[in-house]
């Protein structure tokens, strides 16, 4: 695999050793395994790179692992890299340029890529070929590159924001969703399995429920509480050990970490428990607006503690009673 962004912590390493490699090993998502199965089937049959993908969904359930996982099963070459890095035409040409056939190329946050690069990946992702101009004013003209066949994988968490005419050139599309506690609990024995972490058939069931539907956070949280097992244990990951490091890290049953209760007490004790627009709850809580509707927002709303309206975000009664708020009279309407 190349990489083609930022240096890797060891958190980073430890990450990649927990990815899947191939599809049969990839838990949870039944549908989307068996419809990809048949397009990698089809394009290897065929002799031809697989047509280009779009993958969709919250951060953290395996977009950039599903992408590896394309490669490895058409057993070409894996690149990535986001499109902020992307800044000028040449970027993009120096990338597309060293692709071999039937390379997979991974263009992660593809929903922020500038217009210059995006109107040149179009006759790239159809023709296979680049358009280039040479030299400058009346002397100025376009030669055209050819390309190896490639597939370009774009991963985004705001679908929404992707340029029609950019979607419309991806063949496949895929839509990947918060997984339910059976396939976490699946990828968390297999993650302790790679780890070498010994853990409790109720501590599994403790970490699922902690793990807010998402892979990611539930092998950072795995790797808390070996460390928590390590040092106040015998080594076990026991249901005891993720009660007590579950405090300590302040995480809920339900997943919920500080900031996210931060945010449900902001619009509650602030806003009179909304209204409130998605800017002005992002700079009451100190938080990056897209940060807050791509990592806190999804959950919480897909948990039933907020809800979108027309005039901004609500906290829900389920909400109150988690925070073990009173809920207000019913004068306006919005809670019930």
């Amino acid at each position: 695999m190349s990489v083609l962004q930022g240096e890797h912590t060891p958190e980073d390493h430890v990450e990649n050793r927990l990815r899947p490699q191939r599809l049969d090993d990839f838990q949870g998502q039944t549908e989307l395994k068996r419809n990809l199965g048949v397009f990698i089937q089809a394009a290897r049959e065929r002799g031809e790179a697989l047509d280009h993908v779009f993958l969709s969904g919250p951060p953290g359930l395996g977009k950039t692992t599903l992408a590896g996982i394309l490669a490895n099963e058409m057993g070409k070459e894996f690149k990535v890299t986001a499109a902020p890095a992307l800044e000028k035409p040449k970027d993009l040409a120096g990338i597309l340029t060293t692709l071999t056939d039937g390379s997979i190329f991974l263009i992660d946050e593809i929903h922020r890529l500038k217009p210059t690069i995006e109107e040149m990946l179009y006759i790239a992702m159809e023709d296979y070929e680049l358009d280039w101009i040479i030299g400058q004013g009346p002397s100025a003209r376009t030669i055209r590159i050819p390309l190896a066949p490639f597939t370009l994988v774009g991963a985004t968490t705001k679908a929404g924001l992707v340029a029609a005419p950019l979607y419309s050139r991806f063949g496949i599309s895929v839509r990947i969703d918060y997984y339910n506690a059976e396939d976490l609990a699946s990828i968390i024995r297999r993650s302790a399995t790679i780890l070498d972490v010994r853990i409790a058939p109720d501590a599994v069931a403790a970490l699922t429920r902690c793990a807010r539907g998402t892979p990611r956070v539930a092998n950072r949280i795995l790797r808390r509480m070996r460390d928590f097992a390590q040092v106040l244990g015998d080594g076990i990951v026991t249901d005891a050990i993720v009660r007590e490091g579950m405090e300590r890290l302040r995480i809920d049953d339900e997943g919920l970490e500080e900031h996210d209760r931060a945010i449900l007490r902001t619009i509650i004790t602030a806003y009179g428990g909304g209204p409130v627009g998605a800017e002005t709850l992002a700079i009451s809580v100190g938080e990056a607006i897209d940060t807050l509707e791509d990592f806190y927002e999804p959950y919480l709303i897909q948990r039933g503690f907020i809800k979108r309206t027309p005039r901004g975000r609500v906290a829900t009664p389920q909400a109150y009673r988690h925070l073990g708020m009173e809920l207000p009279s019913d004068e306006n309407g919005l809670l019930f």
